[in-house]
Protein backbone atom coordinates (compact mmCIF):
# COMPACT_ATOMS: atom_id res chain seq x y z
CA UNK A 1 0.00 0.00 0.00
CA UNK A 2 1.27 3.27 -0.66
CA UNK A 3 1.17 6.25 1.28
CA UNK A 4 -1.82 8.22 -0.57
CA UNK A 5 -4.25 5.48 0.43
CA UNK A 6 -6.96 6.65 1.68
CA UNK A 7 -9.58 4.77 3.69
CA UNK A 8 -13.48 5.27 4.44
CA UNK A 9 -14.32 5.06 8.29
CA UNK A 10 -16.04 1.78 7.39
CA UNK A 11 -12.65 0.46 5.36
CA UNK A 12 -10.61 1.29 8.55
CA UNK A 13 -12.80 -0.04 10.62
CA UNK A 14 -11.97 -3.27 8.70
CA UNK A 15 -8.30 -2.82 8.95
CA UNK A 16 -7.70 -2.31 12.25
CA UNK A 17 -10.52 -4.53 13.63
CA UNK A 18 -12.91 -1.45 15.70
CA UNK A 19 -15.52 -0.75 15.20
CA UNK A 20 -17.05 2.45 13.74
CA UNK A 21 -18.32 3.88 16.62
CA UNK A 22 -15.21 3.47 18.62
CA UNK A 23 -12.67 5.26 15.62
CA UNK A 24 -15.26 7.97 15.57
CA UNK A 25 -14.96 8.31 18.82
CA UNK A 26 -11.45 8.12 18.74
CA UNK A 27 -11.59 11.00 15.91
CA UNK A 28 -13.95 13.20 17.30
CA UNK A 29 -11.50 13.60 20.40
CA UNK A 30 -8.27 14.33 18.54
CA UNK A 31 -6.63 11.04 18.97
CA UNK A 32 -6.92 9.85 15.20
CA UNK A 33 -7.47 12.70 12.94
CA UNK A 34 -9.06 12.32 9.55
CA UNK A 35 -6.32 13.04 6.56
CA UNK A 36 -9.08 14.42 4.39
CA UNK A 37 -12.89 14.18 3.61
CA UNK A 38 -14.93 12.71 0.44
CA UNK A 39 -17.04 15.43 -1.65
CA UNK A 40 -19.67 14.63 0.11
CA UNK A 41 -18.56 14.86 3.59
CA UNK A 42 -17.24 11.81 4.75
CA UNK A 43 -13.87 11.01 6.62
CA UNK A 44 -11.11 9.45 5.09
CA UNK A 45 -8.34 7.84 6.61
CA UNK A 46 -4.37 7.06 5.71
CA UNK A 47 -2.24 4.46 6.52
CA UNK A 48 -0.68 6.65 9.49
CA UNK A 49 -4.41 5.94 11.21
CA UNK A 50 -4.17 2.86 10.77
CA UNK A 51 -1.03 2.81 12.89
CA UNK A 52 -2.19 5.31 15.77
CA UNK A 53 -5.19 2.59 16.08
CA UNK A 54 -2.99 0.01 16.68
CA UNK A 55 -1.24 1.70 19.23
CA UNK A 56 -4.04 3.09 21.12
CA UNK A 57 -5.85 -0.16 21.17
CA UNK A 58 -2.63 -1.84 22.79
CA UNK A 59 -2.18 0.94 25.09
CA UNK A 60 -6.45 1.00 26.49
CA UNK A 61 -5.69 -3.03 26.57
CA UNK A 62 -2.96 -1.72 29.08
CA UNK A 63 -5.67 0.19 30.79
CA UNK A 64 -3.90 4.11 29.77
CA UNK A 65 -6.71 6.49 30.10
CA UNK A 66 -7.31 8.66 26.57
CA UNK A 67 -5.36 11.85 27.81
CA UNK A 68 -2.25 9.78 27.80
CA UNK A 69 -2.76 7.35 25.08
CA UNK A 70 -3.37 10.91 23.08
CA UNK A 71 -0.14 12.59 24.20
CA UNK A 72 2.00 9.57 23.73
CA UNK A 73 0.32 9.37 20.13
CA UNK A 74 1.66 12.89 19.34
CA UNK A 75 4.78 12.10 20.92
CA UNK A 76 4.67 14.54 23.97
CA UNK A 77 5.37 12.10 26.02
CA UNK A 78 7.41 9.13 25.30
CA UNK A 79 6.64 5.09 25.49
CA UNK A 80 8.89 4.27 27.95
CA UNK A 81 8.10 7.34 30.26
CA UNK A 82 4.56 6.20 30.11
CA UNK A 83 4.77 2.68 30.41
CA UNK A 84 7.19 3.19 33.43
CA UNK A 85 4.83 5.46 35.38
CA UNK A 86 1.57 2.79 34.38
CA UNK A 87 3.82 0.17 35.73
CA UNK A 88 4.32 2.01 39.19
CA UNK A 89 0.65 2.10 39.20
CA UNK A 90 -0.45 -1.04 38.26
CA UNK A 91 1.77 -2.30 41.17
CA UNK A 92 0.05 -0.27 43.51
CA UNK A 93 -3.15 -1.82 42.48
CA UNK A 94 -1.96 -5.29 42.99
CA UNK A 95 -1.04 -4.73 45.82
CA UNK A 96 -4.54 -3.03 46.72
CA UNK A 97 -6.08 -6.19 45.38
CA UNK A 98 -3.43 -8.76 47.53
CA UNK A 99 -4.66 -6.69 50.42
CA UNK A 100 -8.55 -7.25 49.78
CA UNK A 101 -8.25 -10.50 48.35
CA UNK A 102 -6.17 -11.50 52.05
CA UNK A 103 -8.61 -9.89 54.07
CA UNK A 104 -11.97 -11.86 52.61
CA UNK A 105 -9.77 -14.92 52.34
CA UNK A 106 -9.06 -14.29 55.98
CA UNK A 107 -12.90 -13.54 56.93
CA UNK A 108 -14.02 -16.95 55.05
CA UNK A 109 -11.58 -18.75 57.22
CA UNK A 110 -12.05 -17.46 60.62
CA UNK A 111 -15.92 -16.82 60.07
CA UNK A 112 -15.55 -13.07 61.12
CA UNK A 113 -17.95 -10.64 62.57
CA UNK A 114 -18.72 -7.51 60.28
CA UNK A 115 -16.78 -5.73 63.24
CA UNK A 116 -13.98 -8.14 62.76
CA UNK A 117 -13.94 -7.96 58.96
CA UNK A 118 -13.69 -3.92 59.33
CA UNK A 119 -10.73 -4.09 61.50
CA UNK A 120 -8.84 -6.43 59.60
CA UNK A 121 -9.75 -4.07 55.91
CA UNK A 122 -8.23 -1.08 58.46
CA UNK A 123 -5.36 -2.78 59.89
CA UNK A 124 -4.51 -4.34 55.78
CA UNK A 125 -4.83 -0.90 54.29
CA UNK A 126 -2.71 1.08 56.65
CA UNK A 127 -0.13 3.12 54.75
CA UNK A 128 4.02 2.88 55.59
CA UNK A 129 3.84 5.93 57.83
CA UNK A 130 0.85 4.45 59.60
CA UNK A 131 2.04 0.75 59.89
CA UNK A 132 5.16 2.02 61.42
CA UNK A 133 3.45 4.47 64.04
CA UNK A 134 1.32 1.17 65.35
CA UNK A 135 4.81 -0.76 65.02
CA UNK A 136 6.28 2.18 67.63
CA UNK A 137 3.19 2.04 69.92
CA UNK A 138 3.78 -1.56 70.41
CA UNK A 139 7.59 -1.32 70.77
CA UNK A 140 7.03 1.58 72.88
CA UNK A 141 4.30 -0.11 74.98
CA UNK A 142 6.93 -2.95 75.73
CA UNK A 143 10.61 -1.41 75.50
CA UNK A 144 9.57 1.99 76.46
CA UNK A 145 12.25 3.06 79.54
CA UNK A 146 14.46 0.06 78.71
CA UNK A 147 15.65 0.34 74.78
CA UNK A 148 19.06 1.14 75.78
CA UNK A 149 19.25 -1.94 78.01
CA UNK A 150 21.57 -4.81 75.63
CA UNK A 151 19.35 -7.77 76.44
CA UNK A 152 16.11 -5.65 75.89
CA UNK A 153 17.70 -4.06 72.70
CA UNK A 154 18.27 -7.68 70.93
CA UNK A 155 14.67 -8.34 72.46
CA UNK A 156 13.21 -5.22 70.68
CA UNK A 157 15.24 -6.37 67.28
CA UNK A 158 14.26 -9.61 67.28
CA UNK A 159 10.32 -8.45 67.84
CA UNK A 160 9.75 -6.22 65.17
CA UNK A 161 7.58 -6.65 62.16
CA UNK A 162 8.76 -5.13 58.89
CA UNK A 163 6.26 -6.02 56.57
CA UNK A 164 7.39 -6.61 52.77
CA UNK A 165 6.14 -3.77 50.49
CA UNK A 166 4.60 -6.33 48.14
CA UNK A 167 3.02 -9.49 50.36
CA UNK A 168 1.96 -12.49 50.07
CA UNK A 169 -1.41 -13.63 51.35
CA UNK A 170 -0.03 -15.13 54.19
CA UNK A 171 2.07 -12.55 54.72
CA UNK A 172 -1.15 -9.95 55.09
CA UNK A 173 -3.04 -11.98 57.16
CA UNK A 174 -0.27 -12.72 59.39
CA UNK A 175 0.11 -9.25 59.51
CA UNK A 176 -3.67 -8.23 60.42
CA UNK A 177 -3.35 -10.83 62.97
CA UNK A 178 -0.11 -9.80 64.18
CA UNK A 179 -1.73 -5.95 64.44
CA UNK A 180 -4.72 -6.98 66.69
CA UNK A 181 -2.31 -8.78 68.55
CA UNK A 182 -0.18 -5.51 69.55
CA UNK A 183 -3.57 -3.32 69.94
CA UNK A 184 -4.58 -5.88 72.95
CA UNK A 185 -3.82 -4.10 76.21
CA UNK A 186 -3.23 -7.26 78.52
CA UNK A 187 -0.79 -8.67 75.31
CA UNK A 188 0.72 -5.16 75.77
CA UNK A 189 0.96 -5.60 79.48
CA UNK A 190 2.09 -9.50 79.34
CA UNK A 191 5.01 -8.68 76.82
CA UNK A 192 6.05 -5.50 78.84
CA UNK A 193 6.30 -7.58 82.52
CA UNK A 194 8.92 -10.13 80.43
CA UNK A 195 10.81 -7.27 79.27
CA UNK A 196 11.06 -5.68 82.68
CA UNK A 197 12.29 -9.28 83.73
CA UNK A 198 14.71 -9.51 81.66
CA UNK A 199 15.91 -6.13 82.23
CA UNK A 200 16.43 -6.91 85.73
CA UNK A 201 18.28 -9.92 85.03
CA UNK A 202 20.97 -7.94 82.81
CA UNK A 203 21.00 -5.77 85.54
CA UNK A 204 21.84 -8.44 88.23
CA UNK A 205 24.33 -9.72 85.56
CA UNK A 206 26.21 -6.33 85.42
CA UNK A 207 26.36 -6.80 88.81
CA UNK A 208 27.39 -10.31 89.58
CA UNK A 209 28.88 -10.78 85.95
CA UNK A 210 28.07 -12.82 82.46
CA UNK A 211 24.71 -14.83 83.31
CA UNK A 212 22.90 -16.50 80.25
CA UNK A 213 19.36 -15.69 80.24
CA UNK A 214 16.87 -18.22 82.82
CA UNK A 215 15.22 -19.25 79.90
CA UNK A 216 17.41 -20.11 77.73
CA UNK A 217 19.26 -22.49 80.16
CA UNK A 218 15.73 -24.46 80.79
CA UNK A 219 15.15 -24.56 77.51
CA UNK A 220 18.92 -25.87 76.77
CA UNK A 221 18.57 -28.38 79.82
CA UNK A 222 15.21 -29.50 79.02
CA UNK A 223 15.77 -30.47 75.68
CA UNK A 224 17.52 -33.96 75.88
CA UNK A 225 14.87 -35.19 79.16
CA UNK A 226 12.34 -34.68 76.64
CA UNK A 227 14.04 -36.64 74.08
CA UNK A 228 14.68 -39.39 76.02
CA UNK A 229 11.28 -39.32 77.19
CA UNK A 230 12.08 -38.69 80.88
CA UNK A 231 9.18 -38.06 83.39
CA UNK A 232 9.58 -34.89 85.08
CA UNK A 233 8.37 -36.35 88.41
CA UNK A 234 10.93 -39.12 88.14
CA UNK A 235 14.67 -38.83 90.23
CA UNK A 236 16.18 -39.01 87.06
CA UNK A 237 14.69 -35.69 86.74
CA UNK A 238 16.20 -34.02 90.05
CA UNK A 239 19.89 -32.99 87.91
CA UNK A 240 18.26 -31.15 85.37
CA UNK A 241 16.09 -28.83 88.28
CA UNK A 242 19.12 -28.82 90.72
CA UNK A 243 21.34 -27.12 87.45
CA UNK A 244 18.00 -24.97 86.31
CA UNK A 245 17.59 -23.87 90.00
CA UNK A 246 21.15 -23.23 90.66
CA UNK A 247 21.73 -21.32 87.65
CA UNK A 248 18.60 -18.91 89.09
CA UNK A 249 19.58 -18.69 92.35
CA UNK A 250 23.08 -17.41 91.00
CA UNK A 251 21.44 -15.29 88.74
CA UNK A 252 18.76 -13.20 91.42
CA UNK A 253 22.07 -13.75 94.50
CA UNK A 254 19.10 -15.88 96.56
CA UNK A 255 19.36 -19.16 98.33
CA UNK A 256 18.31 -22.32 95.97
CA UNK A 257 14.97 -22.73 98.21
CA UNK A 258 11.49 -23.21 97.65
CA UNK A 259 10.23 -20.03 97.39
CA UNK A 260 13.19 -19.44 94.38
CA UNK A 261 11.68 -22.55 92.59
CA UNK A 262 7.95 -21.18 93.02
CA UNK A 263 9.72 -17.92 91.39
CA UNK A 264 11.39 -19.50 88.67
CA UNK A 265 7.92 -21.53 87.97
CA UNK A 266 5.99 -18.12 87.63
CA UNK A 267 8.81 -16.96 85.05
CA UNK A 268 8.37 -20.14 83.06
CA UNK A 269 4.37 -19.42 82.88
CA UNK A 270 5.09 -16.20 81.86
CA UNK A 271 7.46 -16.89 78.93
CA UNK A 272 5.34 -19.94 78.10
CA UNK A 273 2.50 -17.51 77.55
CA UNK A 274 0.69 -19.26 74.49
CA UNK A 275 0.19 -15.30 73.03
CA UNK A 276 4.14 -14.99 73.16
CA UNK A 277 4.65 -17.79 70.62
CA UNK A 278 1.66 -16.91 68.37
CA UNK A 279 3.15 -13.72 68.04
CA UNK A 280 6.59 -15.02 67.45
CA UNK A 281 5.10 -17.23 64.75
CA UNK A 282 3.11 -14.78 62.84
CA UNK A 283 6.52 -11.92 63.01
CA UNK A 284 7.95 -14.99 61.11
CA UNK A 285 5.64 -15.50 58.25
CA UNK A 286 5.36 -11.28 58.45
CA UNK A 287 9.28 -11.17 57.99
CA UNK A 288 9.55 -14.24 55.98
CA UNK A 289 12.08 -15.26 58.15
CA UNK A 290 11.98 -19.45 59.34
CA UNK A 291 9.21 -20.80 61.49
CA UNK A 292 10.23 -20.57 65.04
CA UNK A 293 10.95 -23.90 67.06
CA UNK A 294 8.35 -24.28 69.68
CA UNK A 295 9.66 -23.87 73.10
CA UNK A 296 6.27 -25.05 74.85
CA UNK A 297 6.99 -28.67 75.08
CA UNK A 298 10.43 -27.91 77.06
CA UNK A 299 8.87 -25.29 79.74
CA UNK A 300 5.95 -27.35 79.97
CA UNK A 301 7.99 -30.19 80.81
CA UNK A 302 10.35 -28.12 83.21
CA UNK A 303 7.02 -26.52 85.10
CA UNK A 304 6.13 -29.47 85.52
CA UNK A 305 9.18 -31.15 86.97
CA UNK A 306 9.60 -27.78 88.89
CA UNK A 307 6.08 -27.85 90.46
CA UNK A 308 6.43 -31.50 91.57
CA UNK A 309 9.81 -30.54 93.55
CA UNK A 310 7.93 -27.39 95.32
CA UNK A 311 5.03 -28.79 96.86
Amino acid sequence: MDGDTLYSIGELAQQTGLTVKTIRFYSDRGIVAPADRSPAGYRRYDTDAVARLDLVRTLRDLGLDLPTIRKVADRELSLSEVAAAHADALAAQIRVLRLRRAVLMAVAERGSTPEEMALMHRLAQLSEDERRRLIGDFLDAVFGGLAAVPACAAAMRSLTPEPPDSPEREQVQAWVALAEMSLDPDFRAMMRRMIEELAADQARSDVLGPRRDIAAVVRDQARPALAAGLDPASPQADPIVAACTAHYARLLGCPDDVQLRRRLVTRLESVNDPRRERYLHLLAVVNGWPAPESLTPAFDWSVQALSVRTR
